[in-house]
């Protein structure tokens, strides 16, 4: 797979994870694309930590406005009934637990659930802005995010860059398979019919577990 047959196959396997009214929080790149797949009958609220509730697509060239922008900086739309607020009234609303699913990218994630997603040391980054609260204040956190990085490992047994946050990560979706944080580790749930379990393994430094029931990936 090229890399936007791979981007293609996570953001659609995510999408099935949604349900009919979510109140969905999505992180900057790969993340935005889910609701491209979404099933004609689910309809999402998508949520900017920036504030606003009810984010529509990205506008067409020239129809850009300045004062609608998503949490990177990106341009985006309102639908329909969309409300705007202050930072502090949206991040009331994600520390209340009021957002059904945050889906975020990954620079690394462990069996623990641990996750780091905002700086490499030595590095300039933005800052980790809303991705700790939403990881702690989402009911549910999805990973979707490329297996692998250059060939090396990015689900590992333990993390080495600085966290994000610790032990609050529900699922992890990658081109080769969807895998589930549990007490025991990780389990691999479905695999991608172009790949074998010892090749997902190989791909992985932590440990896996097999679930006896392992489907292929759904689409």
């Amino acid at each position: 797979m090229d890399k936007e047959q791979i981007r293609e196959v996570i953001a659609k396997r995510v999408a099935l994870e949604l349900k009919d009214g979510d109140v969905v929080n999505l992180g900057i790149g790969l993340p935005t694309m889910v609701p491209n797949y979404l099933k004609k009958d689910v309809h999402v609220i998508l949520q900017s930590e920036n504030g606003l509730l009810g984010m529509g697509p990205k506008p067409a060239e020239g129809q850009e406005n300045p004062e609608l922008t998503d949490a990177g900086g990106g341009f985006i739309t309102a639908i329909e009934g969309a409300c705007s607020f202050d930072s502090a009234t949206s991040f009331g609303i994600i520390r209340g637990g009021h957002v059904d699913v945050t889906i975020l990218g990954a620079l690394q994630v462990d069996e623990k659930g641990n996750l780091a997603n905002w700086i490499i040391p030595g590095k300039k980054a933005p800052g980790m802005g809303g991705a700790m609260d939403l990881l702690v204040g989402a009911k549910k956190v999805i990973l979707a995010m490329e297996h692998t990085a250059k060939g090396n490992h990015k689900i590992l047994k333990q993390c080495t860059l600085p966290l994000t946050a610790a032990g609050q990560v529900n699922m992890i979706v990658t081109e080769m398979g969807v895998m589930e944080i549990t007490p025991k580790g990780i389990v691999l749930r479905e695999i991608h019919p172009e790949f074998t379990v010892e090749q997902v393994q190989a791909a992985t430094e932590a440990q896996l577990i097999i679930a006896e029931d392992l489907k292929p990936m759904q689409q």
